[in-house]
């Protein structure tokens, strides 16, 4: 067998290096008092320490495999007389296979674990359900899904703050809700959300027990650090403060509360009105520019490498139907899964399965594309 390390390109290499070396800076950073007293430093570091864990532990296994390859290939060539070297060449003859087999294992790991690693240094996520179509059973259906996935991340430990909903007074429904969920893997996981979602049931609405189908839309923008993200908020940015809109008590319409921001160089408006602190729904505002601002970016790089490679790169169009939730037959079906899933389980938060199903098969499109 040639040399091991031949069968890593150059440009795997140096991403493996480069990865070691980062490795060790936030080893570095997590035994830095000044790190340590902020806990959400301390949180992000952990999750971005976590998500290249199993890269680098894999590679510098792999590298010392290569080593005692390449010790044991030494032996043998000096092994071809009589003696002592002749039955220490003997013993590295029979090693050798398996020491090739597990380094070449650990590799192929390695590089499953690489092309997910950057997901999963993401430790934080701005999700937004909307009613698509269906009029008041649309509405009922996004708060359903909004609970599904509040379920699934308690069930996760991660951390699920409402930044903003608007309720659908009539029947009991969501218009639309941002949700910012926190925790380690859950871009991941929850950027397999972003689509249409469609549900096929009777609604509690429906007098005559006729199957009607609704709809719901979910977008999934990772969270930026602010070092990810330049915003000149003196000059590109425009804020309004304005009452908020809509049933709230007495407070609503009659203190300005509510933050408008317009992000002029890319026409981006969000606003915020939620908590009744104009500082809150400042910085929640601010939050959710830049999530979306910096989503446009990786969206326009994706165009551009897509162009290149004449392929769409990270997930589909939001635009599309992604799921099917099917209450007459009990089963969930996912448009890029084959098989189905318990309906009873999906709706009660059990998502493990289906997201690991997901990870399995977006890994594999990306290994086949190094």
């Amino acid at each position: 067998m040639p040399d091991l390390a031949a069968n890593i390109p150059a440009a795997l290499t140096k991403k493996l290096e480069e990865l070691s070396r980062q490795y060790g800076q936030l080893e570095e950073q997590l035994n830095d008092p000044a790190v340590l007293v902020d806990h959400r430093r301390v949180r992000d570091v952990s999750i971005k320490k976590a998500a290249l864990e199993d890269v680098v532990s894999g590679y510098r296994l792999y590298q010392r495999l290569v080593r005692e390859a390449s010790d044991l290939r030494g032996v043998i060539a000096r092994g071809g007389g009589s003696g002592d070297d002749a039955d220490l060449a003997a013993m590295a003859r029979e090693e050798l296979p398996e020491i090739e087999a597990r380094a070449l294992e650990t590799i192929e790991r390695v590089k499953g674990s690489l092309v997910n690693a950057d997901d999963r240094s993401v430790g934080s996520v701005i999700l937004e359900v909307r009613a698509g179509t269906g009029g008041d059973e649309a509405a009922l259906w996004a708060r359903d899904l909004l609970d599904i996935y509040s379920k699934y991340a308690a069930k996760k430990g991660w951390v699920f703050e409402v930044m903003e909903l608007t309720p659908e007074s009539s029947a009991g429904g969501v218009r639309s809700a941002i949700v910012n969920v926190r925790g380690e893997g859950v871009w991941s996981e929850l950027n397999f959300e972003a689509g249409v979602h469609s549900v096929k049931r009777v609604p509690a609405t429906e007098a005559q027990g006729r199957i009607h189908t609704s709809t719901a839309t979910v977008a999934t923008l990772p969270e930026p650090e602010e070092v990810q993200v330049k915003i000149d908020w003196a000059n590109d940015v425009v804020e309004d403060v304005t009452t908020a809109q809509g049933p709230g008590g007495q407070n609503v319409n009659k203190v300005a509360t509510a933050v408008k921001l317009f992000h002029k160089p890319t026409g981006i408006e969000v606003k915020m009105q939620e908590s009744k602190s104009q500082i809150q729904n400042r910085d929640k505002a601010r939050r959710l520019l830049m999530a979306r601002v910096y989503e446009l970016e990786r969206r326009k790089l994706h165009e551009a490498r897509a162009k290149e490679r004449n392929a769409q790169i990270g997930s589909g169009e939001r635009s599309e139907k992604i799921r099917t939730y099917r209450w007459k037959d009990g089963i969930v079906a996912d448009e890029r899964l084959p098989g189905e899933y318990p309906l009873r389980d999906i709706a009660a938060g059990e998502l493990a399965q289906l997201f690991k199903d997901l990870i399995e098969m977006e890994t594999a499109r990306r290994l086949a594309e190094l």
